[in-house]
């Protein structure tokens, strides 16, 4: 089987593919300057003649799918496979896998950097510093500057994942208090409290999201959850923007009705002008959508991508997680 990658992929990867399939085309889209258009990516398919498709940002369109039915298989190195026409590879009998979790451990640490940095008012010192504010035998700094410790708060997740689980194992010991939303939780650790949405935004020091977007989630962080939060607490989301109605939380930052919020995900990417009035607020830190952005999580998605693939191929499992589209497995049970 020939496998066309334009996804990231390490060379010890690409080495396990052949391996597995036989020839690989790799033609990543980073060099391209962007994710390759619906165009391009049927020139590319065509022209390296591909049987299956490894990819992350591209845009694996209907069209893409319909002009090459010929796919084994699609691989979205990504958290979500929402760049692929997922319906039309259904009925195509096409599988879908992807990578969930590829960037939970670089979400986890710049939640627990970007928490800290905000409770100890860490950019504003530097700001204060860099801005030639310190006097000779002043103790303004120790004074202006003084913050609290993670120690001893009480975060609450809404959605608990695999993301919002691995947050809660490394801040437990420090230690935090955990508690979390998510109906679709079953099991889970004892040392951690389940409760209704309401409990959490009103009960936690910090509320972070961790939350897809589905018709159900969308706009559900709303006023009257938010207008619920402690004075001094923190909001974080490094989710989806779309999972927060965003006026509701401007007002409560304009207001000073929380302490303070962290946001990596904003409605418009770039962002617009309501966006802008909400980075900019004094008590937010804004990141470019970047929680996820790690060197290593592209070694993290070749390395669940290719077990998913050898679970699948190699060794006939049709329960891997990894699969996207499971309507597949009743949908063409003679495939």
């Amino acid at each position: 089987m020939r496998i066309l990658i334009t996804a990231p992929y390490n060379e010890k990867g690409i080495r396990e593919i052949e391996k597995l399939f036989g020839e690989v085309i790799y033609r990543p889209w980073k060099p391209h300057g962007r994710a390759y258009f619906e165009s391009e990516l049927v020139a590319l398919l065509e022209e390296s003649a591909a049987e299956a498709l490894i990819t992350e940002h591209d845009h694996v369109t209907a069209k893409v799918i319909e002009t090459c039915p010929q796919l084994q298989f699609i691989g979205v190195c990504r958290g979500t496979p929402s760049n692929v026409a997922l319906s039309k590879a259904t009925e195509l009998g096409i599988p879908v896998f992807f990578t969930p979790a590829r960037n939970a451990q670089a979400v986890a640490e710049m939640f627990i950097s970007t928490v800290i940095m905000l409770l100890r008012n860490t950019i504003p010192g530097i700001n204060w510093l860099k801005g030639r504010n310190w006097q000779e035998g002043a103790h303004d700094s120790y004074l202006h500057f003084k913050g609290g410790e993670l120690a001893g708060k009480t975060i609450g997740m809404v959605g608990f994942g695999a993301i919002g689980q691995l947050i809660a194992g490394m801040v437990r010991n420090y230690p935090c208090e955990i508690r979390f939303y998510d109906p679709y939780v079953q099991e889970h650790d004892p040392a951690y409290k389940q409760c209704s949405i309401e409990e959490i935004f009103s009960e936690c020091d910090i509320v972070s999201v961790h939350l897809p977007v589905t018709p159900e989630t969308t706009g559900m962080v709303n006023s009257g959850l938010l207008k619920k939060m402690k004075k001094d607490a923190i909001f974080v989301n490094t989710a989806r923007a779309a999972v927060v109605k965003r006026e509701d939380l401007l007002e409560v930052l304009e207001t000073n009705a929380i302490r303070g919020a962290i946001l990596d995900v904003f409605d418009h990417e770039p962002p617009d002008e309501v966006d802008y009035r909400i980075i900019d607020q004094p008590h937010v830190i804004a990141t470019p959508h970047i929680a996820g952005a790690t060197f290593e999580v592209e070694d993290h998605h070749v390395e669940i991508m290719n077990k998913a693939l050898h679970a699948w191929f190699a060794e006939g499992d049709k329960k891997v997680r990894e699969l996207a589209n499971r309507d597949i497995l009743t949908m063409h049970v003679n495939d």
